[in-house]
C-alpha cells in the first residue's frame, strides 16, 4: 500500500467515525446547549488526537530516515537506516542507501586522486627545497666562512653569527623537507620512521617517545603512508594544541591479522572542539586503506587517536625494494 492510500484510509477511518456518530441517536438543538457544545468539543478533541496518532504512525518511517539524513557523514561511512515500512517508504530508504554508498565511493575515489596529487606536490616541495634552497645555503655558508677566515677582528664576530644563523635556517628547511617527503619511510621502513618522528617532535617541554611491538606485519606501502601521515598529524596537533608534556606513539599488532596505531598524550584533550582540517584528512586517510579511526579523549585523559588498519601486505613496499 502506498503512503498516500495509507494517509488517505486513516483520515477516511476518522471522518466515518465522526459520521457514524452523528447518525446515531444524537441530536443537537438551535440554539446549541451547552452540554451539547461540550459534548461536540470533545469529540472534535477525540478526532484530532486519533487523527495526529494516526499519522504519526502511517509516517514514522519518513521521520526516521529523515533522521538518517540528518546525520549521515561521508567521514564516517557504514551507517545505513534499516529498510522498514511500507513499500514507498521501504524503496525510498534504499534508494537513499545506494545514493549513500555511491557518494562514499565516489568521495572516496576523489579523495585518492587528491591526497595522491598532495604527495606528489609535497614530493616536488621537498625536491626543490632540498636541491634548489639547500644548496644555495650552503654556499652562502661556505662563503660566509670564507670571508670570516679573511676578515678583521672587528667583523669576524657578525660573521660568525650570520654563519649561524644561515646554518639554523639550513637545518630548518631540511626539518621541513624530510617532513614534506618522509625519505626514511622509503628507506628504512615505518619502525624506523616513527622513531624519527618522535624524535623530531621531543623538545624541551614534551617527550614523545616509540614503542613498537614485536610481530608487527609490514603492511603495503599505501597502508604504511597512511600510518606515518595520522602519526604526524596527531604529534603536530599535540604539539600544537594539547599542551602535554608527554605522547606516545605505538605500533602493535591484534589477534585478527590488523595492526594498531595509538598516538596518546596527557594534555588538555579535545573537549567539545569542532573537527578541525587536520582530524578531518585523517578520516579521509583511513577511508583510504579501509581503516577504523576513533579520535576522543584516552583511558587517563588527554586525548588518543587510535587507527586500525589491514596488516597483510598486498605487495612488496618501498623498503622491500630498498633491501
Amino acid at each position: 500500500m502506498t503512503l498516500y492510500w495509507r494517509i488517505f484510509l486513516l483520515n477516511a477511518a476518522v471522518l466515518l467515525a465522526a459520521v457514524l456518530l452523528l447518525l446515531g441517536p444524537v441530536t443537537v438543538s438551535t440554539p446549541v446547549l451547552f452540554g451539547e457544545a461540550l459534548v461536540l468539543l470533545t469529540g472534535l478533541v477525540v478526532m484530532l488526537v486519533a487523527n495526529a496518532a494516526l499519522l504519526r504512525f502511517g509516517l514514522a518511517p519518513l521521520a526516521r530516515l529523515t533522521r538518517a539524513m540528518a546525520t549521515a557523514d561521508l567521514l564516517r561511512p557504514g551507517s545505513r537506516p534499516n529498510v522498514t515500512g511500507p513499500g514507498e517508504m521501504a524503496e525510498l530508504t534504499k534508494t537513499f542507501n545506494a545514493m549513500l554508498a555511491r557518494l562514499e565511493a565516489e568521495r572516496a575515489t576523489s579523495t585518492g586522486r587528491v591526497l595522491s596529487a598532495q604527495e606528489a606536490e609535497r614530493h616536488r616541495l621537498a625536491q626543490e627545497l632540498h636541491d634548489e634552497v639547500g644548496q644555495t645555503l650552503t654556499a652562502v655558508l661556505l662563503q660566509l666562512k670564507h670571508a670570516a677566515d679573511r676578515a678583521p677582528e672587528t667583523v669576524r664576530a657578525d660573521l660568525r653569527q650570520a654563519q649561524e644563523t644561515t646554518r639554523a635556517g639550513l637545518e630548518e628547511i631540511r626539518r621541513i623537507a624530510r617532513r614534506l617527503r618522509p625519505g626514511v619511510l622509503e628507506e628504512l621502513g615505518l619502525h624506523s620512521a616513527l622513531r624519527a618522528l618522535a624524535n623530531e617532535f621531543t623538545t624541551s617541554r614534551l617527550s614523545a617517545t616509540t614503542h613498537i611491538a614485536p610481530g608487527v606485519p609490514a603492511p603495503d606501502p599505501a597502508t604504511e603512508l597512511v600510518l606515518y601521515r595520522v602519526a604526524q598529524e596527531g604529534l603536530t596537533n599535540t604539539a600544537r594544541h594539547a599542551g602535554a608534556t608527554r605522547v606516545e606513539v605505538r605500533l602493535r599488532p591484534e589477534a585478527d591479522g590488523r595492526v594498531t596505531l595509538l598516538v596518546t598524550d596527557d594534555g588538555r584533550g579535545i573537549g567539545s572542539a569542532p573537527e578541525g582540517a587536520g582530524i578531518s584528512g585523517m578520516r579521509e586517510r583511513a577511508l583510504l586503506v579501509g581503516a577504523d579511526l576513533f579520535v576522543g579523549p584516552g583511558p587517563r585523559g588527554g586525548t588518543e587517536i587510535r587507527l586500525c588498519v589491514d596488516g597483510s601486505p598486498s605487495g612488496p613496499g618501498p623498503q622491500e625494494n630498498a633491501r
